[in-house]
């Protein structure tokens, strides 16, 4: 209680402090809505911000988990060889540096209207630097202990990372999945903005925005926010699943 209470008492106030702001001020809503009619929107749109919600999150799902394989495996041979290590990090960097409003139109042009790939690819770009650059580092970081004992054994390459490599960085394995976990959320209700199917939280709220229903285009925000912090108590519950230790030693 000691941790939840100052979050939510802040919280609380600040849609308060809002609420006074916009009825007192008399602030037009096309400006900003205020927390009440914002609410009762999403009462009334529950069903469909819940149905746009699932759109976007398969989308997201999809694309985090594609993304986090690709940057795994990447980071798995760049660690063992040592010229591909050189150069994957300034290639990271530069598809990372990619803009999603230009490369989401392009892969829509590139597959049917109806195809949810493009934005499944967006999204899995967007993961896969975060996730590849910590786990990167992990597997580089490597007892000299462990390595010595994987040398008498006579592992190979391959079994050394897979055994002690591995298994030694899910701590950044964990902390680039916790970055995108909500990138991926992100990603994929951004690259909706850009055309094929209308079903997802993105093209919803453009929509609302477009007939000026502002309180409804920010009830599909708040299903957003929700849907990316769902993604992210996701991420954090797997990685005290996979690394109960860190529970441990954190008590």
């Amino acid at each position: 209680m000691r941790r939840l209470l100052p979050p939510l008492i802040t919280g609380i106030l600040a849609l308060i402090l809002w609420e006074l702001f916009v009825k007192l001020g008399r602030v037009a809503p096309f400006i900003l809505p205020a927390p009440s009619a914002i609410g009762a929107q999403l009462a009334e749109q529950r069903g469909n911000v819940w149905d746009a919600a699932l759109a976007s999150g398969a989308n997201a799902l999809i694309g985090l988990i594609a993304g986090t394989v690709a940057a795994i495996l990447a980071a798995l041979a760049a660690s063992r060889f040592t010229a591909l290590g050189e150069v994957s990090v300034p290639f990271a960097a530069l598809v990372n540096a990619l803009p999603i409003i230009a490369l989401a139109p392009v892969l829509n042009n590139m597959f049917e209207s109806t195809s949810s790939i493009p934005r499944r690819l967006v999204t899995a770009i967007v993961v896969f630097f975060p996730v590849f650059l910590n786990t990167l580092r992990g597997l580089r970081e490597i007892d000299p202990t462990h390595q010595e004992l994987m040398r008498t054994y006579a592992a190979s390459g391959w079994t050394f990372a897979v055994k002690v490599r591995l298994p030694g960085a899910l701590s950044h394995l964990f902390t680039g999945l916790r970055q995108a976990s909500s990138l991926a959320v992100i990603a994929a209700v951004v690259a909706e903005y850009f055309g094929g199917l209308q079903d997802g939280l993105g093209s919803r709220i453009t929509s609302a925005a477009a007939f000026t229903a502002y309180p409804r285009a920010w009830a599909f925000v708040v299903g957003a926010c929700l849907l990316g912090l769902t993604f992210y108590l996701v991420t954090l519950l797997l990685e005290r699943l996979t690394m109960p230790w860190k529970r441990s030693l954190i008590s």
